[in-house]
């Protein structure tokens, strides 16, 4: 990473520190859709006119990025101005000090056991994976005894970085993958190893009652979540 790119990457960070700003960009990052400022002044518990003060602040920063689009769905005279909507934008922040290359270390070792790994490798490789995931669940609350089973698997991605997103059928979305870097050269053993992981932090967490399925699509993690049903669990 060059002086002027950690440079740039130590501004955005700077761009959190205020808590308000912090509130609102996770108001609009845990959105699956572009958020008006009148909606994320809402979540994040602020006034419409500091909202859009701070909003502004983080475009600037380069962790949102703006649209426009008329929220009332009608065109034409009298449909009035186009709202300016907020989203997250596809900058990443990893910054180490000193400098350290963990991500160049982890796509060689992925892109060589996609090109070579054998199924005992593979099998291993799920393995691991699962019982890594297995304790991550283990260590993570469950927060609430009254939330469901799904909500308490939501909850707990939300902490590893997923982003979870509820959609209207009752599937779970995971809008971020942790390992989209790993994915160019060898979608199968990351995507696999993904699945195996979050396998595992149901099983660490209890939850039976949860399916962590793949299920790759543009823009979001390769696994997404439903409930199981009554016979499924008891089958499992």
């Amino acid at each position: 990473m060059d002086a002027k790119h950690l440079a740039h990457q130590l501004r955005s960070i700077g761009a959190l520190e205020d808590p308000i700003r912090r509130r609102l960009y996770f108001a609009v990052a845990s959105r699956p859709a572009a958020v008006s400022r009148s909606e994320a002044a809402r979540v994040a518990g602020v006034s419409r006119t500091l909202a859009a003060f701070h909003l502004d602040k983080l475009v600037g920063a380069g962790l949102l990025e703006t649209s426009f689009r008329r929220l009332t769905g009608r065109s034409g005279p009298g449909a009035g101005r186009p709202a300016k909507l907020y989203a997250r934008s596809d900058l990443k922040l990893d910054v180490t000090l000193p400098e350290r290359r963990y991500e160049w270390a982890a796509q060689v070792l992925a892109s060589t056991i996609g090109e070579s790994a054998t199924e005992d490798a593979l099998e291993a490789l799920r393995r691991n994976a699962n019982a890594r995931g297995e304790a991550i669940g283990r260590d993570l609350s469950r927060s609430s005894a009254r939330r469901t089973p799904l909500r308490v698997a939501s909850h707990a991605l939300e902490q590893c970085g997923y982003q979870p997103s509820f959609e209207r059928d009752g599937r779970v979305l995971l809008r971020n993958c942790p390992f989209d870097s790993l994915r160019a050269g060898c979608r199968d053993v990351t995507c696999g190893m993904n699945h195996s992981i979050i396998e595992g932090l149901l099983v660490g967490l209890g939850l039976d009652q949860v399916q962590a399925r793949l299920a790759p699509q543009e823009g979001h993690c390769c696994v997404e979540l439903r409930a199981r049903s009554v016979e499924e669990s008891e089958q499992s």
